[in-house]
């Protein structure tokens, strides 16, 4: 997760978190491999009058050396079978202006479709 939100330091991303989990829903799992954490994903499920019932994926990276092993396929489509066990409509995200090559696998590998832009204005 270091690699995907270096802002937070040890201790402020426990407690995000943690926050996170006990207030907002939150659901964080990893794939390991070989005993180290290959990949990892963060969601929460939502309802809005845009979306309906969906679920956000809030985090997902793949380690920088284990990347383009189907770790990131495997844990998008944890996701999507648990919103469709639990009746959520569809899956979104958002990615960085600068990840083309997260915006790839996501069109490409994982057929989503680019729907919005997202903004966002520091309080």
């Amino acid at each position: 997760m270091r690699q995907l939100r270096p802002q937070h330091d040890l201790l402020n991303y426990l407690d995000i978190v943690k926050d996170a989990k006990e207030n907002d829903n939150y659901r964080l799992f990893a794939l390991y491999d070989q005993g180290e954490i290959a990949a990892v994903i963060g969601f929460k499920p939502m309802i809005t009058l845009y979306y309906g019932r969906f679920v956000w994926v809030c985090d997902l990276v793949t380690a920088e050396y284990k990347r383009s092993m189907g770790y990131g396929e495997r844990l998008l489509s944890f996701v999507h079978k648990w919103a469709s066990e639990n009746e959520y409509e569809a899956v979104a995200l958002s990615s960085g202006l600068h990840r083309s090559d997260a915006h790839r696998f996501y069109e490409d590998k994982m057929d989503y479709e680019r729907v919005s832009f997202v903004f966002k204005k520091e309080i």
